[in-house]
C-alpha cells in the first residue's frame, strides 16, 4: 500500500466493458505527511473518494483484489481514505486539521 493525494479525475466515455460505472481518479503518491513526491497514477476509486483527500492504494496485482475490482483491467485502486496517521506516538497527519 501506499499513500497519496487525489488531485484529479479521469473520464472515459470509451473504455473496456468490465471498466463500466467505474470513478477513475488521478493520484499524486506522497510521503505520510501528505508532501507530495511528483509522480501520479491513475487509479479505479473503491471508497468514495474525492479531490483533496489522502488516501491509501495498490498496485499491481493487488489492486485487483477489491470486490469493485476483481477480475478487472486494473493496475492501481483507492482502498481507504485516511483519517489520520501516527508515527512513534505522534500524530502526522489528521484530516481534520
Amino acid at each position: 500500500m501506499q499513500v497519496g493525494r487525489v488531485v484529479g479525475t479521469v473520464v472515459s466515455t470509451q473504455k473496456d466493458p468490465a471498466l463500466s460505472g467505474t470513478k477513475l481518479l488521478i493520484v499524486e503518491t506522497t510521503d505520510l505527511m501528505g508532501n507530495p513526491k511528483g509522480s501520479h497514477v491513475v487509479a479505479v476509486d473503491s471508497v468514495g473518494a474525492g479531490v483533496g483527500e489522502l488516501v491509501l492504494y495498490a498496485s499491481g496485482s493487488s489492486a485487483r483484489q477489491t470486490e469493485s475490482t476483481q477480475n478487472k483491467p486494473v493496475d492501481a485502486v483507492i482502498m481507504s481514505i485516511i483519517d489520520t496517521i501516527t508515527v512513534k506516538g505522534e500524530t502526522v497527519f489528521n484530516k481534520e486539521s
